[in-house]
């Protein structure tokens, strides 16, 4: 007969414990696993079927009393890498949201928004149309089997119990200002083109100051600005790439995997 001990239940159930807060935490905050189209139940499902897959294969985590102060604080920094991870994977969706308000602000439908059910929030229509296409392609892409990928090779390279260092944290900030820069990117083609029209605009209402350039200037401008961005979708899939790419290489550095 088998005698189990309290301490070695104990060590197997955090075993699990510790991974889960983890694999939990980068469900919750992700690109579409963790939005509001995908219940919480379903997510946390998902978590718990990951953790157990994974469990038994990582390194073994210290031993830690329960009841002390060590594990919260284990909990803490586990939960923290986790969502780390998904900040960062949301950042990549973040950089087209922007681009495509910026786009919409030069084209002139800025006032025009619509409801996002992924995140509950109102954002302009083009905003939701980059939003679309890079969800799309980043399932198309396999994106969420390279994530999971990254979140199980981070127990290994960043394992459970290792103190995380305040350059981890630091090098996250520096992600905002990667964000802007990174959106400009993306819509300059846009942003140059609209920005020409808008000065051809202004020329002509120099050079005729009779004219209502207004009453002409907007359904104008709206129609290039549509003619662009139907120019510019053939180019998202290329711009996505080489944006995903910085992304998983910095996601991997963080992680220690590189």
């Amino acid at each position: 007969m088998i005698e189990l001990s309290s301490e070695v239940i104990t060590q197997w159930v955090m075993s699990y414990l510790w991974v889960l807060f983890r694999t939990g935490s980068v469900f919750m905050t992700m690109p579409v696993i963790g939005t509001q189209l995908v219940p919480m139940r379903i997510r946390l499902f998902l978590a718990l079927a990951v953790t157990a897959i994974i469990a038994p294969h990582i390194p073994a985590a210290p031993m830690i009393d329960p009841l002390s102060l060590g594990t919260w604080v284990m909990i803490a920094e586990q939960i923290l890498i986790g969502v780390a991870m998904g900040f960062a994977l949301q950042l990549l969706f973040q950089i087209h949201v922007l681009a495509g308000q910026i786009i919409a602000m030069q084209m002139g439908l800025g006032f025009a928004s619509m409801n996002d059910p992924s995140m509950g929030i109102s954002v302009a229509v083009i905003a939701q149309v980059f939003t679309m296409l890079v969800t799309l392609l980043f399932l198309a892409m396999n994106g969420h089997l390279v994530v999971i990928e990254v979140m199980v090779e981070s127990f290994t390279t960043l394992p459970i119990g290792e103190t995380l260092l305040a350059t981890d944290f630091y090098a996250l900030v520096l992600r905002f200002s990667w964000v802007l820069s990174a959106a400009l990117l993306v819509g300059l083609p846009a942003i140059t083109a609209l920005l020409i029209v808008n000065l051809a605009f202004g020329v002509m209402m120099r050079a005729a100051p009779q004219l209502n350039i207004f009453s002409i200037g907007f359904p104008l401008t709206l129609i290039f600005g549509l003619f662009i961005m139907w120019v510019l979708l053939g180019s998202v899939a290329e711009q996505y790439q080489v944006v995903t790419t910085e992304t998983l290489i910095w996601l991997r550095a963080f992680v220690r995997a590189d």
